[in-house]
């Protein structure tokens, strides 16, 4: 064989380079540790910039010095130069410095085996990927999420049972020789003040404490668990005095901003990788195939899981492409069939809404007006408090069903498909507890007598409203398990035992069922949803949240695996990931709106909880602020004017433009340096070194 001699290869283009933020802040680091022109100047080639970076540590400033030689981007060869180099400059150089040295590198292992620790430490980790090597990143991506509410939902606990529940307990019970004080509201209708629990008393059934258990009411309304239990205006700890109602309040501004911090935190990072895929699906398809094994793996049942994960990765590209061509290839003809077909199809849609909206609705006003009238039987009467819970969880089952059923006619690819079922399945949910509080808000607020409007709410059938509202809240959170419960028992199961050994044809047309994610994520949507709105009416709802996930997690698992089969038409990871957090900050941003009604517009209940004695909820601001000193009252009251909050939005906007019109420029810097790419790779000729 004649072996041609290896052409040098080409430099790539220096112009372009020099213009990457990245290159201009090397040079900005390397001229403020001390460096000469000739370093700030840009390098001929790539490999003289390896060559001067690989002369020894003392021409770069140090820069190089301190980072180890795997880190450098040079080949094997001059990583050795390099570490040699480092290793006898160590002899020149003073004790202070290698001290500094040796502390760095050992500080980086430290934190490199603390953050291995606490990889193992990560809750359902193998379970998480066991799944996603049995039923690809889509589904792993579910759990994923699951996780991360628990998580949230935890750490919301923590937070109202610190600041709200836990002083409440110490100083009722004189803990730390603690001590309260409860100061009766002033100018208040002394029937507007008369709340007399539904506790049990006497001799009790075991059906009445079950009763109890799943509605909130009985010895349940008098615990911890509802608003009306913090009747404290002030605990006192020794001389400290702790204000429960503005602790109440910003506890529960500190869990919503909690949320949306940590809700925008993910979003952002799953949005990175969302526009990368988006960016060159040649690219994403490149890095499954030549980077997407992990070298790492030494178990053959870890290399099965990888392999099949990477599997399902490659079958949605492929999948999501063929979609794609048969897009570009539709007549006229057929294109007009399709969209009079989705028109069609999003009429039924409304239809469905508005039937489901309607039914709420009436269901919600029939229970309010009959919960305390006996009816029958006691179960009659527990079914009569839980017709709202009913009725929304049978138009949270079958409109998805409609909707499921519907979107296999509009011809949608797998990814845009999860997202408008998910998008009309959330509003349906959505918008089914917001008819539930619009209905109840209805029947609060509704007065028509002289007593009733000086309380300014309906004492008569709810005298503590918050707690009714929170018992409706709790109503729901129960319920959605119990189904959830039911559905995997009832039928999951059944079906599965009936395909497994049943030969008749309908049964095996029916099959197994498949896994939706779009059904599962609108679920634990819907009840972190519930959670975020309930929180303020009660508590503790976050730690029955938290219980609740927690065993929703084995519940879907063992379902996915004993149940389910793998999805004919695979979801990506990157995408839904996203997205599933996108529709999460929808239910919360939804959730401020029954919230802020509720502090800061409907009166507060007179009879109990922490706010009898204002007039809203938000009314404890205010008061707390004249208790400060007047310079701070006039700072306090200055930005909350108009004249700090117009050049403040107007300083925000200009800064949010900034980075757009910055994040447009790295765009096109990064759009260019793929047109060179692209050239180099076609013409030679265009890389050829600037003399």
């Amino acid at each position: 064989e004649v072996f041609l001699p290896e052409e040098p290869r080409p430099a790539a283009p220096v112009d372009f380079l020099q213009e990457l933020p990245s290159y201009q802040s090397a040079l900005r680091r390397r001229a403020a540790a001390g460096g000469t022109q000739e370093r700030r100047a840009a390098p001929q080639s790539s490999a003289g910039l390896r060559a001067a970076e690989a002369r020894g540590p003392e021409q770069e400033g140090g820069e190089l010095a301190a980072r180890p030689a795997r880190e450098c981007p040079l080949t094997i060869a001059e990583k050795r130069r390099l570490r040699d180099c480092q290793q006898a400059d160590i002899k020149y150089i003073s004790g202070w410095k290698q001290w500094k040295r040796t502390s760095s590198k050992s500080l980086k292992k430290v934190l490199s085996e603390v953050r291995e620790l606490f990889s193992y430490l990560e809750l359902w980790r193998r379970d998480i990927h066991s799944i996603e090597g049995k039923f690809g990143t889509g589904i792993q991506s579910y759990f994923s999420f699951l996780r991360f509410l628990v998580l949230l939902n935890f750490i919301i606990f923590i937070l109202m049972f610190s600041f709200v529940t836990l002083p409440s307990i110490i100083s009722e019970y004189g803990i730390f020789n603690s001590s309260f004080a409860k100061i009766s509201p002033k100018n208040i209708e002394p029937h507007c003040t008369v709340y007399k629990p539904s506790g049990n008393m006497g001799l009790v059934y075991f059906y009445t404490y079950l009763k109890d258990l799943l509605s909130g009411t009985g010895f349940l309304e008098v615990t911890s668990l509802f608003y009306g239990y913090y009747t404290i205006d002030a605990a006192w700890l020794s001389i400290l005095r702790y204000n429960l109602p503005l602790a109440y309040l910003l506890a529960t501004f500190a869990y919503l901003a909690l949320s949306l911090l940590w809700i925008i935190k993910r979003s952002v990072e799953g949005f990175k990788q969302n526009l990368v895929h988006d960016e060159d699906q040649f690219q994403s398809y490149c890095n499954k195939v030549f980077a997407g094994w992990d070298f790492c793996i030494t178990d053959p049942h870890a290399a099965r899981l990888k392999h099949r994960s990477l599997q399902y990765e490659l079958q949605t590209d492929l999948e999501e492409e063929r979609l794609k061509r048969k897009i570009a290839d539709r007549t006229m003809k057929e294109k007009l069939r399709i969209y009079s077909l989705r028109i069609f199809i999003n009429i039924i849609v409304i239809a469905v809404l508005s039937g489901c909206f309607y039914s709420i609705y009436r269901a919600t006003v029939f229970s309010q007006e009959n919960s305390n009238v006996s009816i029958g039987h006691d179960v009659t009467n527990l079914l009569v408090q839980y017709l709202p819970s009913i009725v929304i969880t049978l138009a949270n089952f079958i409109a998805p069903q409609i909707f499921s059923f519907l979107i296999r006619f509009e011809d949608y690819s797998p990814a845009f498909e999860i997202r408008l079922t998910l998008m009309r399945c959330v509003f349906v949910r959505l918008a089914n507890i917001g008819v539930l509080l619009f209905s109840l808000w209805s029947q609060i607020s509704y007065c028509a007598t002289d007593e009733c409007k000086a309380c300014g709410y309906n004492y008569e059938l709810y005298p503590c409203w918050e707690s009714e509202v929170g018992q409706e809240m709790y109503k729901l959170m129960i319920f959605d398990f119990i189904i959830i419960l039911a559905g995997t028992l009832f039928v999951d199961f059944p079906r599965k035992l009936l395909v497994t050994y049943c030969s008749c044809k309908p049964v095996q047309w029916c099959g197994l069922q498949e896994f939706g994610i779009s059904d599962n994520v609108l679920e634990i949507i819907y009840g972190q949803t519930i959670c975020w709105i309930g929180t303020f009416f009660s508590p503790l709802l976050p730690a029955i949240a938290t219980i609740k996930y927690f065993f929703i997690f084995y519940i879907k698992k063992i379902s996915l695996i004993h149940t389910c089969k793998p999805a004919a038409r695979p979801i990506r990871a990157s995408s839904s990931n996203f997205f599933f957090l996108v529709v999460l900050l929808i239910g919360l941003v939804l959730a401020f709106i029954p919230l802020g009604i509720s502090i800061a517009h409907i009166p507060s209940s007179k009879a109990c909880g922490p706010f009898r004695s204002f007039n809203t909820s938000w009314a404890v601001v205010p008061d707390t602020i004249l208790g400060f000193p007047t310079g701070l009252q006039q700072v306090l009251h200055g930005i909350a004017s108009e004249a700090f909050a117009v050049p403040f939005f107007m300083v925000i906007c200009l800064i949010m433009f900034y980075f757009i019109a910055l994040a447009g420029a790295h765009k096109r810097v990064v759009e260019q340096l793929r047109e060179q790419l692209v050239m180099v790779r076609f013409d030679p000729l265009f890389c050829t070194p600037k003399v």
